[in-house]
């Protein structure tokens, strides 16, 4: 057997507490799925949810169960194939849920906040009646497969992922469409809306959901994305919907930025400017514009070129905020990976692509909403178990003192228990205590040595 009983066990405990902490039977009626007749809605859902961690079918699971359920397969495909159920305000009320009472009370307030965003190839190549499939190119391989798009926005607070909301997207392009849109759903439906933003803009699909998520109460404030949708316009958009953009850039010379009073696309920029010598992982940096918002103020932005380790050339990070450094951009660009980590464990683990064969959109979307909460309980138990702040009243305490204090604070903290300790060993020997310290900053790098005097203002002896 592959799962022993104690296993098996533990894993319905696990979803027991998971169900009964975030109320899910709560959220599931807040998304307009509510109980009229039969078998209750959460029990449906349940049932599905707990089908990878089981190593069963649906099909195996209902034989199985025999005449202990009462449930049928006719129940589950009602569930599942429902146009009234809003399922993305069910990821929003369970994500936002998670990261409130959850997450952000383990994390220190001075900690930033981000929304990801990225989309990943939804395969169904041996499908021919889905509806909305659609030739999809994936951009990895460079071609075309049969499937969707799934655009997913995700939030992280530098330790743990949750994603926040997803949409699959069709093509815009009706002859990309290999089964047509169907016109017998009544238009005020929520699965009539989920069909007409899947054959949408996937920028335009962007904007809304971001604007959903700061609905919901999700706080972040910069959007993290890879140069998939990396076009001014969008960032000006998001810019004006109250979201940074923190974003790698596509060397195209379709594309122009402002440096210095000429329009110039990002070749010509790097040509341009003047780098840094050495081996440095940072080579550049410039400020530019990327066009006029809606009052015609042109919006400023800061253009960070780095090495690329992979090969001799270089890469390219724009960033709308401009009082972050070079090396926050770049340290917090490396968030970006975390979504990508979820799409490799939603394929490889949870069964994005392989559990749900049904060819309704709307139980499509309703499976990957699904695979989602997968994740969400998931990464909440990792969270919870590796976490030391969680192991009790004491310790967390004890972490509360020692927030997640940066390089710079840190160093003052220990310069400054250096000069007491220093003053109380050697007494009468200020001048050489003094000199000790300055000649310690001297060697630090100017980056740091700069912050640490800036910081200290005046609590450390100037040089």
């Amino acid at each position: 057997m592959n799962h022993t009983v104690s296993d098996i066990a533990s894993c319905e405990n696990q979803i027991h507490q998971f169900f009964h902490n975030q109320r899910i039977g709560h959220l599931l009626k807040c998304s307009n799925l509510r109980h009229q007749r039969g078998i209750s809605p959460v029990l449906v859902f349940r049932l599905l949810f707990t089908l990878v961690f089981t190593g069963k079918n649906l099909f195996r699971t209902l034989e199985m169960a025999g005449g202990t359920c009462d449930m049928g397969k006719d129940t589950v495909y009602r569930f599942l194939n429902s146009v009234h159920t809003n399922w993305r305000r069910f990821l929003l009320l369970i994500s936002s849920r998670v990261i409130s009472r959850e997450l952000e009370p383990l994390t220190d307030v001075t900690t930033m906040k981000v929304l990801i965003a990225d989309d990943t190839l939804y395969r169904r190549n041996r499908s021919k009646h889905v509806e909305l499939l659609a030739r999809v190119f994936d951009h990895t391989d460079r071609r075309y497969y049969r499937g969707f798009r799934m655009l997913t926005l995700g939030w992280s607070d530098g330790i743990s992922f949750l994603p926040v909301c997803c949409a699959l997207l069709s093509s815009s392009k009706a002859k990309n469409r290999l089964v047509p849109l169907r016109m017998d759903i009544d238009r005020r439906t929520n699965g009539a809306r989920r069909r007409r933003e899947s054959i949408g803009k996937a920028t335009d699909v962007l904007v809304e959901m971001v604007d959903q998520a700061k609905a919901s109460g999700i706080k972040a404030g910069h959007l993290l994305f890879d140069s998939w949708f990396a076009f001014p316009a969008t960032i000006r958009k998001l810019l004006a919907h109250g979201m940074h953009a923190l974003c790698m850039l596509k060397v195209t010379e379709k594309i122009f930025y402002r440096y210095q009073g000429q329009d110039l696309h990002l070749a010509a920029i790097y040509r341009k400017i003047r780098k840094r010598r050495g081996r440095a992982k940072i080579l550049a940096s410039v400020l530019v514009e990327i066009g006029e918002n809606e009052e015609g103020i042109p919006v400023p932005a800061k253009i960070v070129f780095v090495r690329d380790r992979r090969s001799k050339r270089w890469l390219a990070l724009l960033c709308t905020d401009l009082t972050l450094s070079d090396e926050e951009i770049v340290k917090l660009y490396k968030r970006r990976w975390d979504i990508e980590v979820f799409f490799k464990m939603a394929k490889s683990f949870l069964n994005l692509t392989k559990e749900c064969q049904g060819r309704s959109f709307d139980a499509l979307t309703a499976h990957a909403t699904m695979v989602c909460c997968r994740y969400i309980m998931l990464e909440l138990a990792r969270r919870m178990n590796k976490d030391p702040r969680t192991l009790g009243t004491l310790f967390y305490a004890t972490c509360e003192e020692l927030k997640q204090t940066g390089f710079v604070e840190a160093m003052i903290i220990l310069m400054t228990l250096l000069e007491q300790t220093l003053s109380a060993i050697m007494e009468n020997s200020k001048e050489l205590i003094r000199s000790l310290i300055n000649r310690f900053l001297d060697e630090l790098p100017q980056i740091y040595r700069t912050r640490i005097l800036f910081s200290s203002k005046n609590k450390l002896v100037s040089c």
